[in-house]
């Protein structure tokens, strides 16, 4: 099993950045795309972005392309999301997600969670 811990989330102002850290443990290697995922209050949840185990291929939801970057760092077994430019709509728990695909991943249908961040902008 792999196990997920997001770490970074917090209160920001419109116009700021964040960065997101997902650690991932256990058997990495059965999971090796990853992604994150939203979800605001009231809403359901939303893909943002993925990437491939070597970091060479990713996907971005056109809301965030050209404001997040996903990365990773595989000797760190942790996946990133830089978040610039943010904006009240950008709310939401953000959570890492893993999956045996790269397409799976950007299909939405990671089967590896982890337990969520919380991303506050402030206009």
């Amino acid at each position: 099993q792999v196990q997920l811990v997001e770490s970074g989330g917090g209160l920001v102002q419109a116009g700021g950045s964040l960065r997101l850290s997902c650690a991932a443990s256990g058997r990495t290697f059965s999971r090796p795309a990853m992604g994150w995922f939203r979800q605001a209050p009231g809403k359901g949840r939303e893909f943002v972005a993925a990437i491939t185990w070597s970091g060479a291929r990713t996907y971005y939801a056109d809301s965030v392309k050209g404001r997040f970057t996903i990365s990773r760092d595989n000797a760190k077994n942790t996946v990133y999301l830089q978040m610039n430019s943010l904006r009240p709509e950008d709310a939401a728990d953000y959570y890492c997600a893993a999956g045996a695909s790269f397409g799976v991943v950007a299909g939405g249908e990671a089967d590896t969670w982890g337990q969520g961040t919380q991303v506050t902008v402030s206009s």
